[in-house]
């Protein structure tokens, strides 16, 4: 069987977008919710858009928890995107307190406008990221330079407990958070590379050379 990555549909999340960036990077993709797929998989990409609570409960409904993990922990080269990103963590505190997959250890948290400063959330449009110089020296943002502008939508953020998990930083208002994350051959972001014109692109590029896919 040829080698394959996985966009892992779960029904929350564009999956045209991020299919025909992964295309334009020669990344050879596959949407499925199969668990044959899942485990046959050379990497997996989870995006996703809505509510935390609803994508677990979908995730749930398509008994893919355990697998997920049990691929992502087992060292298979992991893209979250978004709330892929967020779902990553141990809880968020949309809606209700919801666990999450517990890949990276932190929380999920609302921007609020006491917090920001400003009245404008949810968070749309282009901002720059700003890569951690602490974080570990394999990334998928090798092919950007500091300061690229990057696409996001998004209400919540995360709140990784290690430093460490932190590849870039964003600020908004007087916040600055946590804009994309690494933890061994796992890798996610806040905003959209499919959405991100070039230097989106060029993260998948990271990605798929990272790990010769």
């Amino acid at each position: 069987m040829s080698k394959f990555t996985i966009i892992l549909d779960y029904g929350m999340s564009n999956l045209h977008s991020i299919y025909a960036a992964c295309n334009k990077n020669n990344i050879d993709c596959k949407v499925s919710s199969k668990l044959d797929d899942l485990n046959s998989s050379s990497a997996i990409i989870l995006p996703g858009v809505g509510s935390f609570p609803k994508a677990i409960s979908n995730l749930k409904k398509l008994n893919l928890i355990s697998p997920l993990k049990k691929q992502i922990q087992g060292g298979k080269p992991f893209l979250g995107i978004c709330l892929g990103m967020q779902l990553l963590l141990d809880y968020s505190e949309e809606f209700e307190k919801t666990a999450g997959l517990s890949i990276i250890q932190g929380k999920v948290k609302k921007f609020t406008k006491k917090e920001l400063g400003i009245e404008n959330i949810p968070h749309i449009g282009w901002n720059k990221i700003y890569k951690n110089k602490k974080s570990q020296k394999k990334s998928i943002l090798r092919y950007i330079t500091n300061n690229n502008l990057m696409y996001f939508v998004h209400s919540y953020f995360v709140l990784p407990d290690h430093e460490k998990n932190v590849m870039s930083y964003t600020d908004y208002g007087n916040l600055k958070f946590c804009s994309s994350l690494c933890h061994e051959n796992v890798f996610a972001t806040q905003f959209h590379p499919e959405k991100s014109g070039k230097n989106g692109l060029k993260i998948l590029e990271g990605f798929k050379r990272l790990f010769k896919l």
